[in-house]
């Protein structure tokens, strides 16, 4: 109907320019176009959405001397048929247009159900999106009145600030996924959201959907600024919202309205909004440095984040929730990160990423921001050992180490740097890149201003020696930008340090704490714990063998009982003590559920 609309448009432009029968400028425009015995607000015999009618009118008043400024495909699709339409076809379109049917289909309101079928429509063509779906679900069985107070009051709201608007691309399909895994602790799948939104909204009255719509269009507000960060009126709030999308942390945005709702509503402070929205950027950061799943982060990180809140250590107590994950769903510490990072090939990974990388790296407390990401490419990353190295560097190394450098290092963080200059420095050799200067141009590391150059100023030539010590600067203001939370927590028992000749504070399993000093301890309250649970399952797996389960404590060195008839062996090393309950909780599924914490001496 809308292309329809756009063509007799078009037709009727053209007969109002040949001015040879007004009465088919008539024709058209009262017979397909208006209705201009209705009201002035009904005149319009199409109804699209608030945007394309506005565009549509537009393209009705057919003023040259006015500018529509909003986007709408309607002006594209108009302007296409337009290009196509002419004087010479005028006739021919008329007539292709005459040889359409008309099909009617009624229903009865007591037999059939008009949203079936509006849910099959276009079943050989493209889909109708989710949102399509779920928009006419809640509007279908409104009266009139309704449906217009619900569609301006609420649909429209969350239409219009759920877009991508640098792409003018619709994103309420995705918004409304995200709020129901907000709601449902479950993420629905991209085809399903509007059946899980049926589920969640049984049919109701116009009362009960105001009730439901007020908290979904609470909430867009927010999203509209995860996906469009350039709205965010702070700047400082705008750089770090740039940068998580720049990194597509689009899993987090469920947890992320909520806790922008909270700024919004002064429930935290701007720092600590701040403070958040760092400390997700270093773990999602991290963990793509040592290479954890993606995955892992949709299906139970975030989902589940925001109920581990305390508002009275609100920053403290999502920091505590991040570095509590084990296995998969770790934040990985220093030591792990530094090691993978030394190897890392962080040049062949998405462009924005890398632009990600470097912009924070040569950015970290620096009051005049160098913008690597930007349309005039100005600033670009360079390999300081080239990708196509002259003969020079095999002159000046030799053949073991110029074979690392290609082979090993040549695409990690370590030999490459920002220049403006790329092109000129090439493959040159590492005294020519630094002290270049063809035609007064300061090509050079020497001139360079930017941070990342200033190690490559100082020295006088590249090989594994000055790549590893310039790791080393690297790799420590790394840590500083994507930094670890330094608190006083505990550890899972999967990440904690050698228990050799330690003592213990305390322990939390399944989530209650005990006081206890010793690893025995610790050992006879774990298992005593699990075979109570489920007894079963150490008759039925490999743990009755390995930690000597029997009846008889005689055939024991060191019995320990974990009821009134079984008993296990304790003659074991703090070390082989933890290893057995790091194997009975990974048989159990609680790999995530013990905790401890070393006491201080």
């Amino acid at each position: 109907m809308t292309t329809l609309t756009l063509i007799f448009i078009v037709l009727y432009r053209i007969a109002k320019d040949i001015k040879k029968d007004e009465l088919l400028e008539s024709e058209i425009n009262e017979t397909y176009l208006i209705n201009k015995f209705a009201p002035e607000e009904e005149k319009l015999k199409l109804r699209p959405t608030e945007n394309n009618n506005q565009a549509l009118k537009y393209l009705l008043r057919g003023d040259e001397n006015e500018e529509f400024t909003e986007s709408s495909r309607l002006i594209e699709n108009f302007n296409y048929l337009k290009s196509q339409i002419s004087k010479e076809n005028f006739e021919i379109v008329r007539e292709g247009i005459s040889k359409l049917i008309f099909v009617e289909v009624s229903l009865e309101r007591q037999k059939d159900s008009p949203q079936r079928i509006f849910e099959s429509l276009n079943s050989t063509g493209r889909n109708l999106s989710e949102a399509d779906l779920i928009r006419n679900y809640i509007l279908m069985g409104l009266n009139k009145r309704d449906q217009e107070k619900i569609y301006h009051n609420y649909w429209e709201v969350i239409e219009k600030f759920a877009k991508n608007e640098k792409a003018n691309e619709s994103k309420v399909s995705d918004y409304v996924r995200d709020y129901l895994t907000l709601e449902n602790k479950k993420i629905p799948t991209k085809d399903k959201v509007y059946n899980e939104f049926k589920i969640k909204y049984p049919t109701s009255t116009v009362e009960k959907w105001e009730e439901s719509l007020v908290n979904i269009k609470k909430l867009v507000k927010h999203y509209n600024k995860l996906i469009n960060p350039k709205n965010e009126a702070d700047s400082e709030i705008k750089t770090e919202l740039s940068y998580i999308n720049r990194l597509e942390i689009n899993v987090a945005f469920p947890f992320l309205m909520k806790v922008y709702d909270d700024y919004d509503l002064e429930i935290i402070d701007k720092s600590t909004f701040l403070e958040v929205l760092r400390l997700i950027q270093s773990f999602v950061w991290r963990r793509f440095i040592v290479g954890l799943p993606t995955s892992i982060l949709k299906n139970t990180i975030f989902m589940t984040l925001y109920d581990k809140i305390d508002p009275g250590d609100y920053l403290l107590s999502i920091q505590k929730t991040l570095i509590m994950k084990s296995g998969q769903q770790r934040f990985p510490k220093d030591k792990e990160v530094v090691d993978f990072l030394k190897s890392k090939d962080v040049y062949t990974i998405k462009s924005k990423n890398r632009s990600y990388l470097f912009e924070k790296l040569e950015n970290h407390n620096n009051n005049e921001p160098v913008v690597i990401d930007g349309n005039d490419k100005k600033i670009t990353i360079e390999h300081i050992f080239p990708q196509t190295p002259d003969e020079s560097w095999s002159n000046d190394l030799d053949s073991g180490e110029f074979e690392s450098l290609k082979e090993d290092y040549l695409h990690t963080i370590a030999n490459l740097t920002l220049s403006g200059n790329n092109g000129s420095l090439g493959n040159k050799s590492f005294p020519e890149k630094k002290s270049m200067n063809k035609d007064g141009g300061e090509q050079g590391y020497i001139y360079s201003r930017l941070w990342l150059n200033q190690y490559l100023r100082k020295i006088e030539k590249w090989d594994s020696e000055t790549l590893k010590e310039r790791y080393g600067i690297l790799s420590k203001r790394f840590l500083e930008i994507w930094s670890y939370p330094e608190i006083d927590a505990n550890t899972n028992i999967f990440d904690a340090d050698d228990p050799t000749d330690k003592k213990l504070e305390y322990a939390i399993f399944l989530d209650q704490r005990t006081e206890l000093r010793e690893v025995t301890k610790l050992y006879e309250h774990v298992f005593k714990k699990l075979f109570e649970s489920n007894p079963r399952t150490f008759f039925s797996s490999y743990l009755r063998k390995s930690v000597k389960l029997t009846g008889n404590p005689r055939e024991l060195g060191h019995p320990l009982p974990v009821n009134d008839t079984y008993f296990i062996e304790s003659q074991l090393s703090n070390v082989d003590k933890f290893e057995r309950i790091k194997l009975a909780l990974t048989i159990f599924d609680l790999e995530d559920k013990l905790f401890i914490k070393y006491a201080d001496n």
